[in-house]
C-alpha cells in the first residue's frame, strides 16, 4: 500500500549488507550455470550487485565451459535432460574452484561461489584462501537437522567457525527451520523451494510454499533471533521473481536481499545467452530442472539499473524499487519491510482491460 508520505525515489537507501560486505544493489545473480559464469559475475559486481558461481557446475568441471553450454542450448527437448544428467558427471576440479575465484577476484569486485553441504566443509578453506567474499551452501531443501546413516551431517555451526567469510545456506521456507539454521551461526538464509521458472521441485517432490509466506514466515524468524540476541540474519528470497514488482514485493514481504535467476539468463552477458535450467537436484536419476530459453532481452545493465526500453517490468529492477520505496514513505529497506500490504489477486489486471487486449495482440 502507498504510504501516508512520499519520498523522492533519488533520496533512498536500497544498499545491502552482509557482515563486512556492502552492496549498492541488494540483488544476487542466482548459481545457475546457464546464469553465471566468471564474466557475468565480474560485471554483475561492477554493477553494484552479486553473482553467485555454482562450484558444482560447468564452471568447475571443464576448463572450457562454453562449448558445453552451447551444447546444452542446442538440444532438442527430448535430449536435453539426458544431456543435462551426462554433462553433470563430470567430477569438479578443485584446480578450477580456486582458478574461477581469483579470476573474479582479479577484476575487484566481490565474489560469492555455492556448494552442496555434502562438500562444503571439505571446500571451505579452499574457498576463502582463493579470495571468495561469501559461502553459500544451497540445496533443495536445508535444515539444521539432516538424519543419514550413509554419510555424517554438515555442522553449520563448526562451518562457520571455520571461515572467516559470511555462510549462507538455504533453501528454507520455515519460520521453525530458518530460526534454528540462524542459531547454527550463519549469517544469511534463502528462501524458496521450488518457485523458479527453471525449477521442477513442485512438479517432480510436489514440495514448496508460495514465495509471499516463506518469505514473511522467515522474516519474522530473522526479527525474533535478533530480538533475542542482537544478531541481524540477512533473508535472501531466492527465486520466482519475473518483474519488477515481484522483487518489490519481495522486500516488502520482509527480504534483505532477492537472488534472480531466469531473468538475468535474458541478458545479454549471460553464461547461456538466454537459457537457463535448474541445478538443485544432484540425483543423476532426477530431472535437474527444466531446461527454459527466455532469449536475450536486453544488457545486464538494463536489467538491473535501466534505462528500461520496455514497459513489462523486466528491466530496471533498482529503478523500480527505488520508487516503490518512494510511493511508500521508506526511506531504506528496513522501513520498506514494514510497509502495509494487502492480498489481491486481481491487482494487476484491475482496470486493465485495454492493456491485456495489447498483450493478447502482442503474443499472437
Amino acid at each position: 500500500m502507498p504510504g501516508r508520505v512520499t519520498i523522492n525515489p533519488d533520496e533512498v537507501d536500497i544498499s545491502f549488507s552482509l557482515d563486512s560486505l556492502r552492496l549498492e544493489l541488494p540483488i544476487w545473480g542466482s548459481a545457475m550455470d546457464g546464469v553465471v559464469d566468471v564474466a557475468f559475475a565480474i560485471e554483475m559486481g561492477r554493477l553494484g550487485g552479486l553473482a553467485v558461481l555454482n562450484l558444482d557446475g560447468v564452471q568447475t568441471k571443464y576448463d572450457d565451459p562454453a562449448p558445453v553450454l552451447k551444447r546444452i542450448a542446442e538440444a532438442s527437448r527430448a535430449e536435453v535432460n539426458g544431456l543435462l544428467q551426462e554433462v553433470y558427471r563430470e567430477p569438479v576440479k578443485p584446480r578450477l574452484i580456486s582458478e574461477r575465484i581469483k579470476a573474479i577476484k582479479a577484476a575487484g569486485v566481490p565474489c560469492a561461489v555455492s556448494t552442496v553441504p555434502a562438500r562444503a566443509a571439505e571446500r571451505a578453506e579452499l574457498v576463502e584462501s582463493a579470495g571468495a567474499d561469501v559461502l553459500v551452501v544451497q540445496g533443495t531443501v536445508l535444515t539444521a537437522r539432516h538424519l543419514s546413516r550413509s554419510y555424517t551431517q554438515l555442522s553449520f555451526a563448526a562451518l562457520a567457525r571455520q571461515l572467516r567469510i559470511p555462510v549462507v545456506a538455504g533453501n528454507c521456507v520455515h519460520f521453525a527451520t530458518a530460526l534454528e539454521l540462524m542459531e547454527e551461526g550463519v549469517a544469511g538464509i534463502l528462501v524458496g523451494v521450488g518457485p523458479g521458472a527453471a525449477c521442477t521441485t513442485r512438479g517432480v517432490l510436489g514440495v514448496g510454499v508460495p514465495q509471499v509466506t516463506a518469505t514473511a514466515d522467515v522474516a519474522a524468524a530473522r526479527e525474533a533471533y535478533y530480538e533475542r540476541t542482537g544478531r541481524r540474519v540477512a533473508v535472501i528470497t531466492d527465486g520466482g521473481m519475473r518483474i519488477g514488482a515481484d522483487v518489490c514485493k519481495a522486500f516488502a514481504c520482509g527480504a534483505d536481499a532477492v537472488m534472480v535467476g531466469s531473468p538475468l539468463a535474458g541478458a545479454a552477458e549471460s553464461a547461456s545467452r538466454g537459457f537457463n535450467w535448474g541445478m538443485a537436484t544432484p540425483d543423476p536419476n532426477l530431472p535437474r530442472g527444466t531446461r527454459i530459453e527466455v532469449g536475450v532481452k536486453a544488457t545486464l545493465r538494463e536489467i538491473l539499473a535501466g534505462p528500461a526500453r520496455v514497459d513489462d517490468g523486466t528491466q530496471n529492477f533498482a529503478g523500480a524499487l527505488r520508487s516503490a520505496l518512494g510511493v511508500c514513505g521508506a526511506r531504506d529497506l528496513r522501513a520498506f519491510q514494514r510497509v502495509e500490504m494487502v492480498i489481491a489477486p486481481a491487482i494487476v489486471s484491475e482496470g486493465k482491460v485495454f492493456q491485456q487486449a495489447q498483450r493478447v495482440g502482442m503474443g499472437k
